[in-house]
């Protein structure tokens, strides 16, 4: 195992969010594939992608990403991310969706933290990277209240333009890449 990054997991500056009672994290499993699939698209704001996928990302996956359980086990909220084959040092956060009963009460800040500290544990973790959609405020202020939890920085630029989308223009907002790291270091994408 690789040291993790000091500054982005291990050593927040700010309080770390505490799940409220009866909810803990834990690594996904196959089983909750559909209860991500159902928050996904409960949400009304995640690109809801096929069920199977959302199985596969519970098998291949589950080491990079969290699930929030209620009292009786059931998953109530996901952090989906993997490391960047062309940089294992970055975490990529696909999706972070919360189901709407419990919404509001920093869970899904609580398991950004609870993922990148898990993931740093075992693998070197200099950048968390997510693409956001202009106008989705909410994730905008998840990510920035957790770099600045940890004393990072916040790179911003489109990473994918409408007109890479299916459709063309129109057919898809812009995905905003967001590039958290450490003060003084270069994001470079």
């Amino acid at each position: 195992m690789t040291a993790a990054h000091p500054d982005l997991a291990t050593r927040p500056r700010h309080p770390v969010p505490t799940p409220p009672p009866g909810i803990r994290a834990d690594r996904p499993d196959v089983s909750d594939g559909p209860d991500l699939w159902r928050i996904a698209r409960d949400t009304q704001t995640l690109d809801v992608n096929s069920p199977y996928s959302y199985l596969l990302w519970c098998r291949d996956f589950a080491a990079s990403s969290a699930v929030a359980r209620d009292g009786d086990g059931r998953a109530v909220g996901f952090v989906t991310g993997y490391l960047r084959p062309d940089a294992p040092a970055t975490l990529f956060i696909w999706q972070v969706g919360v189901d709407a009963a419990v919404r509001g009460k920093g869970i899904a800040g609580y398991l950004l933290d609870h993922l990148t500290e898990r993931v740093a544990a075992e693998h070197a973790l200099d950048v968390l990277e997510t693409t956001i959609s202009p106008g989705n405020t909410a994730s905008e202020r998840l990510f920035a209240s957790y770099a600045e939890r940890h004393g990072a920085r916040v790179a911003r630029k489109v990473l994918f333009a409408e007109e890479h989308f299916p459709g063309g223009a129109g057919h898809h907002d812009a995905e905003v890449l967001h590039r958290i790291g450490t003060p003084g270091e270069p994001l470079t994408t």
